[in-house]
């Protein structure tokens, strides 16, 4: 059985002395022996301080983006070597975001994949449709084309460090609302893509986290679904009693 995944993205949310209140809160609301993993990605300038007040936690941390280089002039940019000297091991990649506001690319990205994976760090791989493309009937396509130009590149055995989180961004702000069934639809797309490619092994293991503005009130019947292995959250990431609820109904 596939272990349920919770993981937090703060974006560009909490102070250093937030950034504490928020983690001592999580720490006494998430229960020392759950099951599920939790993740919790802070700023980069709070990553260092959250990793060291986390270490005897079940709450792990992440980094919310990394350059692809390993050193270099990149004003403002930080590697995958500076992320695990801090005693971060996981990287969001590929996030909507990063995609529209900054313009990267499935080619940046898997670039970005290969420096994480050469530094023995764990990736959650981002992707998803726009409004336009749910409209126009094209997103498994989007879908696949994503998957397939940002990680197909990878080995077999590259899959164990690879989280996937599916974001159907025509239903993040844009009033539209995407439904527990389709969200387990698109979700059984994409690990039948991975099937086609690497084999059932690697299909039914990989986990497919659902970043499509999961809430307290509908966290337990999306993760009910048999191919929603947990969540990437946003907003409600950042107020403990609702990403503790969630976390419960994973």
């Amino acid at each position: 059985m596939r272990t349920k995944i919770v993981a937090g993205n703060w974006k560009m949310h909490k102070n250093a002395e937030e950034t504490e209140d928020l983690l001592n809160e999580l720490i006494d609301r998430i229960p020392g022996d759950t099951d599920v993993r939790v993740i919790v990605a802070p700023t980069f300038v709070n990553l260092a301080s959250a990793a060291d007040h986390l270490e005897f936690t079940p709450i792990e941390v992440a980094a919310q983006n990394m350059h692809q280089a390993e050193s270099g002039a990149y004003t403002g940019e930080i590697s995958a070597g500076m992320l695990k000297s801090v005693g971060v091991n996981i990287v969001i990649l590929g996030h909507s975001e990063r995609r529209s506001y900054f313009h990267e690319t499935d080619a940046t990205i898997a670039f970005k994949t290969d420096a994480a994976l050469q530094h023995d760090m764990e990736v959650i791989f981002c992707f998803g449709e726009e409004l336009k493309d749910r409209q126009s009937g094209n997103h498994f396509n989007i879908v696949e084309n994503q998957l397939r130009d940002g990680l197909f590149h990878l080995e077999e055995k590259d899959w164990e460090q690879i989280i996937l989180a599916y974001e159907p961004v025509w239903a993040i702000g844009t009033g539209e609302t995407a439904t527990p069934d389709q969200a387990q639809e698109m979700h059984a797309f994409i690990r039948e893509t991975v099937r086609q490619k690497y084999g059932s092994d690697i299909a039914e293991n990989v986990r497919i986290l659902y970043g499509g503005s999961v809430k307290p009130d509908n966290a337990r019947e999306i993760f009910s679904k048999p191919d929603v292995d947990g969540g990437l959250i946003g907003g409600a990431a950042l107020k403990a009693t609702d990403f503790a609820a969630i976390v419960a109904s994973a």
